[in-house]
């Protein structure tokens, strides 16, 4: 296995996993939405067919990397559904934070893989790619929906957790892929 498969490897994996989150996210959203924030249900249900798009989209580039997806699936489905639950009870506001947070951690991660895979896996790149602008397009949309920035904080939290779970999820390894993609590119 050359570097660029195993960095391109634990990409995917990590990639994979937040797609999982990110489904049950949205999946427990749009469950509770219906009574918290029904306005936010169209907006929920496309964000969640582009993430179970990416996942799927993840997952068919893995086997050419010699990829597999991350051992801690469980941990992507329960923190998701938590935060899922969590933003979604304490209403609109709460849900277009979370998404802002979640979406605006994994952008500053997609940024470094396309910088690694920039001239090294253009099929790789080119996914990451069509992810990040999908990404882009739902932080746009909960930053102009938003009525108020009075959830600052839960924004911040949720973006800590978002790393947290990362971390655990890779044992440590995002971090790791993260130095060595800042210093491969």
């Amino acid at each position: 296995m050359t570097v660029n498969t195993s960095i391109a490897a634990r990409i995917l994996r990590v990639n994979h996993g937040g797609e999982h989150g990110a489904i049950f996210i949205y999946s427990t959203q749009i469950a509770v939405a219906r009574w918290r924030a029904p306005d936010l249900i169209p907006f929920l249900k496309e964000a969640l067919d582009h993430e179970q798009a990416h996942k799927a989209r993840f997952r068919s580039l893995m086997p050419a990397r010699e990829a597999k997806p991350c051992r801690l699936m469980w941990i992507w489905a329960g923190g998701g559904a938590l935060l899922g639950l969590v933003t979604g009870l304490l209403g609109r506001e709460a849900i277009l934070a979370c998404t802002e947070a979640v979406e605006r951690t994994v952008h500053g991660h997609l940024t470094d893989q396309c910088r690694w895979a920039r001239g090294r896996d253009p099929e790789l790149l080119h996914a990451i790619s069509q992810v990040q602008a999908e990404e882009e397009a739902h932080i746009a949309y909960a930053v102009n929906t938003r009525l108020g920035h009075g959830q600052a904080w839960l924004a911040s939290l949720i973006g800590g957790v978002t790393e947290g779970l990362i971390w655990v999820s890779t044992r440590g390894d995002s971090r790791r892929l993260a130095g060595e993609l800042a210093h491969l590119a």
